[in-house]
């Protein structure tokens, strides 16, 4: 691959600036090793579809999630990758987002970045809708056709459990609550290859690994 022009905003070079890779390491879980192997994968799907040295959605979609099928899960997870709200994921969202999903990245930013993912309309608050839509589409994402019926059950159980304040909605207090008490909800949260990228360089293929028994608290 040809190194990419660099006079736009936001086109990555053929190297990374190591004074990047120190600044970035320092905030995440990752070495700075790890970061100049992820900066090398974030170059090849940033380029994957449109070359521009940013990933889009689609090529985001298409290369952590293998798959062209529009999704609300898919949608989110994008979402909360591009902190900025432009649209596109540059190198420095891709990894501090990423970091996320690394295992030695503590409990409590996995479980914040959990509750964001409901949190469809960012109230700071996960309704029961917010819920239901969600559930529908880890079960879409991962190929699952239950009931309606089994999808309300799941909902309602989820909400006689978290919503301990009973009105309505689950805060982030009780969403703390509810995870410490339901740990499978953070299964997806936490993705082993991270670990050690320089000895292994990951497909980076993301999957909810949700399971029918699993949506059942």
């Amino acid at each position: 691959m040809g190194c990419l022009p660099t006079k736009h905003v936001g086109h990555s070079p053929c190297s990374l600036d190591p004074r990047e890779a120190v600044a970035l390491a320092a905030e995440t879980s990752f070495t700075v090793n790890e970061v100049e192997a992820l900066y090398d994968l974030f170059r090849k799907l940033s380029n994957s579809i449109i070359k521009d040295g940013l990933i889009h959605k689609e090529e985001f979609q298409l290369a952590l999630f293998r798959n062209k099928k529009k999704n609300l899960f898919v949608d989110r997870v994008f979402d909360l990758f591009d902190q900025k709200r432009n649209g596109v994921i540059e190198f420095g969202e891709f990894v501090r987002s990423l970091s996320v999903f690394h295992p030695d990245t503590p409990e409590e930013q996995k479980v914040a970045f959990a509750f964001r993912l409901y949190d469809l309309r960012q109230t700071g608050f996960i309704e029961r809708h917010e819920l239901k839509e969600m559930v529908l589409a880890l079960l879409d994402e991962s190929d699952l056709n239950i009931t309606s019926d089994a999808v309300e059950m799941i909902v309602d159980r989820t909400f006689d459990q978290a919503d301990t304040k009973s009105d309505g909605r689950i805060d982030q207090e009780e969403w703390n609550e509810f995870v410490k008490n339901n740990p499978y909800v953070l299964r997806n949260m936490s993705l082993p290859y991270l670990k050690d990228l320089t000895m292994v360089f990951p497909s980076f293929v993301f999957h909810s690994e949700v399971s029918e028994a699993d949506m059942f608290v």
